[in-house]
């Protein structure tokens, strides 16, 4: 019997259990459609994190006041951040420049809302050191020199990523802060501003969720006395950020905190690394749960065919062509399911895309899903090769099947 014979043999069989092998087919589908859906957004969000984080320099590094870990922080610093600090850090020789900011949290009211936000006190123009790409929204400018200006970043524009601004260019906006002063008394200091800006999507949440004022406004309203709560520190280049790291710990020893991009892109690495594996294991746990559906389909095949498989045998068809016949249809299986599946989840990965969209964000830019040809054809080979290889014991029992005790079964 030539393969030809083998194929249409098998195709009917499985045609006449129409039922039954959509069934079995569509748990290969489930499978490696998962696989392709989990592997395309996986792909994609972490082409979209690298895009992000590439909008902001490389060269810069956020020191703050404090051992930070992840387990514990240390919430009363062991180093007042003050001009002498930014002095110090300024004397090393691959320091270009120190940048002080201020920060605290605010209530700011617009338009008979009011929002809790975050608020960086700094020169205003530094905020293309740390994202150079930043864009702002059409007709807005840059006050350095105006105490009254004040830019607000996307996210507190379009809070929860709403449609429409709760702060607008030129508008007048009140920000409350509130503090304990020297005897415990709990006060308030409010002061106006004018907008002078919005700042598009930048990638840096910190700028995206706060306002920024000017250096000095800040230090009088946020009553810092001049204490800054972190410095950025631009380096000549990235190449000496680890060098950079081990003089300013030299300097200041564990009294202070050390982050770097390099170090945030690390442990993004490590961290999308471990959700793939975990991303793998979950699809391929499916497909060995449709291995076993073709497992238990073929072995139910195979107790209802014996007769046939008897008659087979009787009139002289060889154990290998019996072999081959159930290890077809495990093919058949698995071409079908695996190709469908593919398609299914490309599909479904388009469609779940925008789910993954960086919440906050107004119109923000969705995770595109990244199907890999390599990728994608490992999923199909892994389907195939599950079915072919959840076919071999069954086809193996039907192949060694005595054509006596066939022909006998009623």
């Amino acid at each position: 019997m030539n393969p030809t014979e083998i194929l249409k043999l098998s195709f009917s069989a499985l045609n006449e259990r129409k039922v039954r092998t959509l069934l079995t087919v569509l748990m290969v589908v489930v499978g490696s459609s998962l696989m392709i859906v989990l592997n395309g957004l996986s792909a994609g969000q972490t082409q979209f994190i690298e895009d992000q984080l590439n909008q902001l320099a490389d060269n810069v590094l956020t020191v703050t006041p404090g051992q930070r870990s992840f387990r514990s922080v240390d919430t009363t610093p062991s180093i007042v951040f003050n001009s002498a600090v930014v002095n110090k850090m300024n004397s090393l020789s691959s320091v270009i420049d120190v940048i002080p900011r201020y920060s605290g949290s605010v209530d700011l009211n617009s338009q008979s809302r009011v929002l809790r936000t975050s608020v960086l006190a700094m020169n205003p123009d530094d905020v293309y050191v740390s994202v150079p790409g930043l864009e702002m929204e059409s007709s807005s400018v840059i006050k350095p020199n105006d105490p009254s200006a004040i830019l607000v970043g996307q996210s507190v524009a379009y809070p929860d990523g709403s449609a429409f601004p709760i702060v607008t260019l030129g508008q007048s906006v009140k920000l409350t802060f509130t503090y304990v002063d020297d005897e415990g008394d709990q006060q308030e200091d409010s002061r106006t501003f004018v907008v002078s800006g919005i700042l598009k999507e930048s990638g840096d949440r910190t700028l995206d969720r706060s306002v920024i004022i000017s250096e000095n406004v800040g230090n009088t309203f946020l009553k810092k006395s001049g204490k800054y709560d972190s410095l950025l520190v631009v380096l000549q280049s990235a190449e000496l950020t680890a060098q950079t790291e081990d003089d300013l710990k030299d300097l200041f020893g564990n009294s202070i905190g050390v982050s770097s991009l390099q170090s945030r892109l690390q442990f993004r690495q490590q961290f999308t690394e471990g959700n793939n594996a975990f991303i793998q294991s979950i699809g391929v746990i499916a497909l060995v749960v449709g291995a076993v559906g073709i497992i238990t389909t073929l072995y139910t095949s195979v107790t209802e065919r014996i007769k046939e498989i008897g008659t087979m045998k009787a009139i002289g068809t060889q154990n290998s062509t019996i072999l081959m016949l159930f290890l077809m249809e495990a093919l058949l299986i698995g071409l079908l399911g695996g190709t469908v599946g593919i398609l299914v989840g490309m599909i479904s990965g388009h469609a779940l895309s925008s789910v993954l969209s960086p919440p906050g964000f107004r119109n923000a830019p969705t995770v595109i899903p990244i199907f890999h040809f390599v990728d994608t054809l490992n999923v199909w080979l892994l389907s195939v090769g599950l079915s072919i290889s959840a076919g071999i014991l069954p086809a193996w029992k039907a192949s060694t099947l005595s054509p006596l005790v066939a022909l006998r079964r009623e």
